[in-house]
Parts: structure tokens; C-alpha cells; sequence
């Protein structure tokens, strides 16, 4: 029997590595067709595109990890199926049962590799995608991790902490010069809501005023300042919620919490990526069933029918968490319903069969 399960273990990896290396490229070339539009536009160039798309594949894999996980197992056990490979296993002495724990541990397995690769790989090259493609368009700089965004126009010079989706701003330093180029202010705020494209109100400010005599202090609890950033450079000093690993999403929905903001899409995104996991795994269930309970249908058709159920899955998960963010619905139901509900529906097909 361990020798049955490594076997299928194998071929079913084997299956995923095919799909991955077919999903992933592919998907990856649109992500750089989409970066050729900005070659030529500030310094970015070729190799910048080239760049930002490699810096890219973790989180397209995760993105992609449930259809690998469906299209993987179908082909694995499809091609175990069409070579009665499966009915020697069943004559040996295995049930469908015991066939199915082996592609039901990968699972579990990515769902552990997707987990570290979400706290720890993907959301740091993301964002270091995301950055590296704003300084070379010329429109921000971000020198290392707690250092801060730094952004300026002929008389200001802007540092920003943290973006955070939807127009809000964390530890907040504007720096402005006079016409000989001396600092003649130094305004800090605790935080910041972006109310349009010229407007910004800082909470919680600390003004220092510079004269050739003296330094004067003043704090305010609000004030409105007017911004040089157009809308286009705001966009790209907001990192993506899903560019965020599960801990950062955790600490900036609790400060907007506590600050009495809307935290909707942290949430969404956090319990999204717990969906996300839970999908892959319910790909697998699925695909069993599609084996075992489909035992007519070649595996060309095998194929072709779980890869219109995973997109028909794709598009409706995209559809109701739009739709659960501009309701404001409860994303903890949202994220997971999908996931849930598929794997509720794999587990009771394969009690019928089996």
C-alpha cells in the first residue's frame, strides 16, 4: 500500500508540475504584454518589464494554485484511469477511498507551502514589483523596509510611512523650502485621509516653523493640506491589499479599526487568502469525483470539463467579492462560502459514489 500511494503521490505531483508549467508562463506573458504598454514612459525599460513580471510569479502562482491543484489531479489520475492503472490499484487491494488520500495530502502539503509563501515570499517581491516599476516611472521612491515613501516637487518634499487602500496615509512628513532652499517648515502628522486629488486633512499634527531666530512649535488635532500628488501618483503609493502578507493585513485593519475607518478590503483580503487555500483543497476533492464518477468520459474531456468548472469558479468567486465589498456583506461568508460550498458539493459526490 505505501508503495501504491508513492506512486500516485508521484504522478499526481508530476501532473501539478505540468500544469504549473503551462498556467504559469502563460499567465505571466499577459503580465508582461500589460508592462510593454509603459516601456519608454519615465526610465522604465524592457528589462524593468521583465523585471516586475518575474518579481510577480509567487503571487500569480497562489493565484493560480487552485486550477493547478484541479487540472493536476484530473490529468494525474485521468492518465492512471485511461492506462487501467487505477483498476490494477482497485484489484491490489485499494480502495477508492485510500486512492484518494494520497492526492488529499498534497493538498494539505500546498496549502502549507501556499501559507509561507504568503507571509513571507510573495507579498515582499510584490511590493518590491510595485516599487521598482514607481521609481523608474519617476513617480516615487521607496528607500527600504521602515524607512518610508519619499516623493517631492520643487519646493516640498513629501515622506510618507505606509499607503493604505483606500486613500489613507500613515506617519505623514512634509518638508518645505523656501525660495533660497532653506527648510522654513516641518510638518509631521500621525496620520492622513486623502479626501481628493489636491486635498489632504493630517491628524494629530506637529507644525515646526524655522526663522532665523527662533523654531516655533504648534500641534493641531486636524489640519488641511494642500498636495502637489495627482490621483495617477497616489495609485502608485497604495500597495494592493493582496500585496500584503496575512500578519501586515491583520495590523492594518486594526488601525483603521481603531481610527474609526472603513477596514472592508483588509478584511476582505484577509479572509480571501484563507479562501484561496481552502479552494485548492477543494479542487482536489473535486477532481477525484471527476475520475472515479465520470468513468466514461476520456480524459481529453475530463480535462476540458474541469477547466470550465475552475474558470466558471474563478469568475463567480471574483463576482461576489465585488459585489460583497460595494454591499459591504460579510467577508468572513464571502471568502469562505465559495470554498465551503465546493468542498461540501466534492465530499457528498463522493459519497455517492462510493
Amino acid at each position: 500500500m505505501k508503495t501504491a500511494t508513492r506512486y500516485i503521490i508521484k504522478q499526481v505531483v508530476m501532473g501539478m508540475v505540468i500544469a504549473t508549467v503551462v498556467l504559469l508562463p502563460l499567465f505571466s506573458f499577459f503580465d508582461l504584454l500589460d508592462q510593454l504598454d509603459d516601456v519608454g514612459k519615465g526610465t522604465y525599460q524592457t528589462s524593468d518589464a521583465f523585471l516586475y513580471t518575474f518579481l510577480l510569479m509567487p503571487r500569480r502562482f497562489i493565484q493560480l494554485a487552485p486550477f493547478i491543484a484541479l487540472l493536476g489531479t484530473v490529468g494525474a489520475l485521468g492518465k492512471l484511469a485511461v492506462n487501467l492503472e487505477l483498476v490494477a490499484l482497485r484489484v491490489a487491494g485499494l480502495s477508492p477511498i485510500q486512492i484518494s488520500m494520497a492526492p488529499i495530502a498534497i493538498g494539505i502539503t500546498m496549502l502549507i507551502g501556499i501559507a509561507l509563501l504568503e507571509q513571507f515570499i510573495a507579498p515582499q517581491l510584490q511590493q518590491q514589483a510595485i516599487t521598482s516599476r514607481a521609481v523608474a516611472l519617476d513617480k516615487t521612491a521607496e528607500l527600504g523596509k521602515g524607512l518610508g515613501i519619499w516623493t517631492r516637487n520643487e519646493r516640498n518634499i513629501l515622506r510618507i510611512g505606509e499607503m493604505l487602500p483606500p486613500n489613507r496615509a500613515i506617519d505623514i512628513e512634509i518638508m518645505h523650502f523656501d525660495k533660497q532652499g532653506f527648510l522654513a517648515m516641518h510638518s509631521h502628522a500621525e496620520y492622513a485621509e486623502i479626501v481628493d486629488e489636491q486635498l489632504w486633512k493630517l491628524h494629530n499634527v506637529t507644525v515646526r516653523t524655522f526663522t532665523e531666530k527662533n523654531i516655533a512649535l504648534t500641534s493641531a488635532s486636524s489640519v488641511e493640506w494642500q498636495s502637489f500628488l495627482r490621483a495617477e501618483d497616489i495609485a502608485t503609493l497604495t500597495k494592493p491589499p493582496e500585496s500584503l502578507s496575512p500578519l501586515e493585513l491583520v495590523r492594518h485593519a486594526a488601525f483603521l479599526q481603531a481610527t474609526g475607518q472603513k477596514a472592508d478590503a483588509y478584511l476582505m483580503a484577509i479572509w480571501r487568502k484563507v479562501g484561496s487555500a481552502l479552494m485548492t483543497l477543494a479542487m482536489i476533492l473535486l477532481a477525484i469525483p471527476f475520475i472515479f464518477g465520470l468513468a466514461r468520459e476520456g480524459l481529453g474531456n475530463k480535462l476540458v470539463l474541469a477547466s470550465i468548472v475552475g474558470v466558471s469558479v474563478y469568475l463567480l468567486d471574483q463576482i461576489i467579492a465585488n459585489a460583497a465589498l460595494l454591499l459591504h456583506l460579510n467577508p468572513v461568508l464571502i471568502s469562505l462560502l465559495p470554498s465551503l460550498t465546493l468542498i461540501t458539493l466534492a465530499i457528498l459526490w463522493l459519497r455517492r459514489i462510493f
